[in-house]
């Protein structure tokens, strides 16, 4: 027999980034509690709002299953004594398991005879059951900050109104504080704020529509989508697409009216991230831009109730963004009026991170790791590069940036134009945040790219060099993303350098703030940047073999690992490769610790071992060029020819020999053709 389950808590207000969280933690602990118990259930639904988070289970089992139980206690011969009485061991087993000796009965096991004890547990009714899982439900939730309301005792996000706990049309009981459930939820808190009851899921949905409230998550969204773009097209515009806000609105109403207001075209003068920065981050408005694409005078509001007197409405929104925007108009022009090249001393008040000096000692290091990369990379753009580095932090200090954190880096840009410098230098500045998180944008031009660059390595080495570096699942510096990034940038750009000289110039900039050994945090670094790159290529469908056979070998040039990892994957599925991956192991596992490669032509005695002798030749010669030219594709075909040979050399060649020198030159023979192979990577790893 099963019943549908509704679970509703209704709350005052919650705020809008917590409820998504919130009501997903809810169905995980639901599903993982019904599991343990052993209760058989349909879908399960949610649905949520800012004052409510409902959960709905169809078809949820009205009983849990009987179980049988056998478990088994002391050897047989450790219960008895030489009376046949029980002894304590035996006692005490039935004791624990509440049972009486005469309960007791013999197994037999593969180790022998035991006692055991058969526990048949009878199911307990899911409505007696339900009590304890929806409390332990409302007490677990996991919100970043949650509150104690009038004298009680349990902590919620916001204080809790009412509780609907419905199940097969029988109201569970359950209490948080002194709210106790009931079977009724209420409808909007303006428009419809009656009390109704409510079965099942469904039901909940359908009557909570006619109630002006759209529970379920995504029906709401779309409908903010449709009043948002309607109120655009009444004045002729678009709204500038953003996801997260449209997500933000959607959980800041129960049911969307959206409307249109306009602010002074003066505030146009603003940078457009300004505007849309001011009115997205302290209002929730949306921006409105034209069928070209240029911003508009206005501004659209989603509002939690249906709009009597429109233009009051809309009046009070224009007034409050008309205050916002006065100030940032007057941020701007102040900010204009210093340069961000005389900002740069006062980054000498700014702590970058404790332990790891001030912005301004950053900025000189990021200038120089930055020139360090342009000089390797791309000496043409050292210049603009290292004015970009030096100028990347300034606008840490302008009033825009103070108001908008999220600016940063962009009111950089507006200001470097503003002051003549460079378009490519502006760019840089705004760049070299990015990419902010992984699979955001990466930097589009090389100058912000090598600035991203050092600013993550510089970040990194310092963090690492004085202990702080991620453990476990603890990264409160943010430098998994840091590498990730990192590594992001390098392929994008294809990018080309030794990752090993540039850790060991960015941990000697930091002088003695490095509290660690230098060598030792150098490896660290490395390491760490390398557990990235292979847990990157991993995630991306990259076998974990392929990837460890390049990098366990060298990971120092990380486009040139990609390459030699891409040339593996091709060749991979090749029935030549794979043999010779096999006899590569082989190899490998004969030469052992043997260093020499020195192979005297005069000692090649067999057939087979001169025929190996030859083909390493000429695949070495034909090889070495296109190693250098760092062509892994082409080196591996001509790699793959040695199958055969190396083959034959092992089927006709003993290569431990009695005589001593040729043992020896059989074994240089072998690792002069691992010393070939491991210039790709050790694809004996790729060997079943």
């Amino acid at each position: 027999m099963h019943h549908h389950l509704l679970f509703e808590i209704g709350t005052e207000e919650i705020p809008a980034g917590y409820i998504i969280p919130a009501i997903d933690s809810m169905k995980q602990m639901l599903i993982k509690k019904l599991q343990e118990l052993g209760l058989d259930h349909g879908n399960v639904h949610t649905a949520a709002t800012p004052r409510r988070l409902t959960l709905g289970v169809e078809k949820l089992s009205a009983r849990q299953p009987d179980s049988r139980e056998e478990a088994l206690g002391p050897p047989k011969a450790a219960s008895f004594d030489g009376n046949n009485q029980p002894t304590k061991a035996a006692e005490g087993f039935a004791r624990s398991r509440g049972v009486r000796m005469e309960e007791i009965k013999i197994a037999k096991t593969p180790k022998g005879e035991y006692l055991m004890v058969v526990v048949e547990k009878k199911g307990q009714d899911t409505k007696d059951l339900l009590p304890e899982i929806l409390g332990n439900i409302i007490t677990h939730i996991p919100f970043p900050k949650s509150m104690r309301w009038a004298t009680g005792k349990t902590t919620f996000a916001r204080p809790v109104q009412w509780l609907l706990c419905n199940y097969g049309g029988e109201v569970i009981p359950c209490r948080i504080n002194d709210i106790t459930s009931s079977g009724t939820t209420r409808g909007h808190r303006f428009m419809a704020p009656d009390i109704f009851p409510a079965t099942t899921f469904p039901e909940y949905l359908n009557s909570l529509r006619k109630a002006h409230v759209l529970a379920d998550i995504e029906e709401r969204r779309q409908a903010v989508i449709h009043e948002i773009t309607g109120a655009a097209k009444e004045i002729g515009g678009e709204v500038l697409a953003d996801d997260q806000l449209i997500l933000t609105v959607t959980n800041l109403v129960e049911e969307p009216h959206a409307v249109c207001g306009s602010f002074d075209q003066k505030f146009l003068a603003l940078p457009k991230e300004v505007l849309i920065t001011s009115m997205r981050e302290h209002q929730k408005y949306f921006a409105v831009i034209s069928p070209i694409g240029a911003l508009l005078p206005n501004f659209i509001a989603v509002n939690n109730t249906a709009t009597r007197n429109r233009k009051l409405a809309v009046d009070g929104h224009q007034r409050v963004l008309r205050a916002r925007l006065e100030d940032a108009l007057f941020f701007y022009k102040e900010d204009c009026n210093h340069p961000l090249a005389d900002r740069i001393d006062r980054l000498s008040g700014v702590v970058f991170q404790a332990g790891l000096g001030t912005m301004l000692e950053k900025s000189q290091r990021l200038a120089k790791l930055t020139g360090w990369l342009a000089s390797r990379i791309e000496p043409t753009i050292i210049g603009p590069a290292v004015r970009a580095a030096t100028l990347a932090k300034a606008d840490l200090l302008t009033e825009m940036v103070g108001e908008f954190p999220t600016l940063q880096g962009i009111m950089g840009r507006n200001y470097a134009i503003h002051d003549g410098e460079g378009e490519d230098v502006a760019l840089a500045i705004a760049e070299h945040y990015l990419p902010v998180r992984a699979g955001s944008e990466l930097p589009t031009a090389m100058t912000g790219a090598l600035v991203s660059l050092a600013d993550r390595i510089d970040t990194i080495c310092g963090c690492f060099g004085i202990g702080k570096h991620p453990t476990g699942t603890t990264d409160p510096y943010g430098l998994r993303r840091l590498a990730l990034g990192f590594i992001h940038i390098i392929k994008d750009q294809k990018f080309a350098f030794s990752l090993s000289a540039l850790v060991q110039e960015a941990i000697q900039l930091y002088g003695a703030k490095i509290t660690a050994p230098e060598a030792e945090a150098a490896i660290a670094v490395i390491d760490f940047i390398k557990g990235r790159f292979i847990n990157d290529l991993t995630a991306g469908g990259t076998p974990i073999a392929t990837v460890e056979a390049v990098t366990e070998v060298s990971f120092d040039d990380l486009l040139d690992c990609r390459k030699k990892i891409e040339a593996l994957i091709e060749v991979q599925e090749e029935k030549t490769f794979t043999i010779l991956a096999g006899s590569f192991k082989r190899v490998k596992n004969i030469i052992k610790d043997h260093q020499d490669d020195i192979i005297n032509e005069e000692l090649l005695l067999e057939p087979a071992e001169k025929a190996l002798y030859t083909e390493l030749l000429k695949v070495r010669e034909i090889t070495l060029p296109l190693l250098a030219q760092r062509d892994y594709r082409a080196a591996m075909t001509e790699i793959l020819k040695m199958k055969e040979p190396v083959d034959h050399f092992f089927e006709k060649v003993m290569v431990m020999a009695d005589d001593e020198k040729l043992k020896n030159n059989r074994l240089g023979l072998l690792c002069a053709i691992a010393r070939l192979f491991l210039q790709i990577g050790d694809f004996s790893r790729m060997s079943s």
